[in-house]
């Protein structure tokens, strides 16, 4: 029975040309071209590439497309063929766009989901953090007189109170309070509480001569 393999080495052989001249040619590995005169087709790439391959190399040596065809089809199994390059690389070479579009669609997916999670985070995050507090004056262990002067930042809607005692804050969130203390060690309590109930207390202990 005449096997494609032995035609197609046959006729290279009368074209007195060797693999290597003809790979360069069809850019098809020499190896590859081996394989096909040899029947192994199972070391090709695929099953795509395999009929490919030879009917490249068989329209090269001028094998009629019948032939090629009918003799393949009785040879190969496609069944038993065993790849060379895993599934992966294959899918890969097949189905690039399709795969493309299903990558696109899991980042932007990602993209819109971390979008809408940073935005309820901005929204709510008084919910979970406690209200920026930040104390300018009196700087701790100074020495004041009785009127002392304490100012601030804190979230702009966040309550201050300054020793248990309600404090106005600005658009900007700064305040200002002046009190009067008692003479000696003193401690100062500045507490900002937002909507949520979490809050920052910041003291101050002064000498108040």
């Amino acid at each position: 029975m005449v096997r494609l393999g032995q035609r197609l080495h046959q006729k290279r052989l009368q074209r007195k040309q060797s693999l290597e001249e003809i790979a360069q040619v069809l850019k098809i590995k020499a190896s590859f071209l081996a394989a096909i005169e040899r029947g192994d087709y199972h070391k090709l790439p695929s099953p795509a590439y395999a009929q490919g391959f030879v009917r490249n190399y068989a329209s090269y040596l001028g094998l009629s497309k019948a032939e090629t065809t009918m003799l393949f089809k009785r040879e190969f199994d496609e069944k038993r063929a065993m790849k060379v390059l895993p599934d992966s690389m294959v899918k890969t070479k097949e189905f690039p766009i399709k795969r493309l579009k299903i990558q696109q669609s899991v980042l932007l997916f990602i993209f819109f989901l971390l979008v809408v999670l940073g935005y309820l985070f901005f929204q709510y995050r008084a919910a979970f953090l406690p209200p920026s507090l930040t104390v300018t004056t009196p700087q701790n262990g100074s020495k004041t007189s009785q009127d002392v002067v304490v100012t601030g930042n804190a979230d702009s809607n966040a309550t201050v109170t300054i020793n248990g005692e309600p404090v106005t804050v600005s658009s900007n969130g700064d305040f200002k309070k002046d009190i009067t203390l008692f003479p000696g060690n003193t401690t100062i309590s500045i507490k900002a509480t937002n909507r949520f109930g979490k809050t920052s207390v910041t003291q101050r202990t002064i000498n108040v001569q």
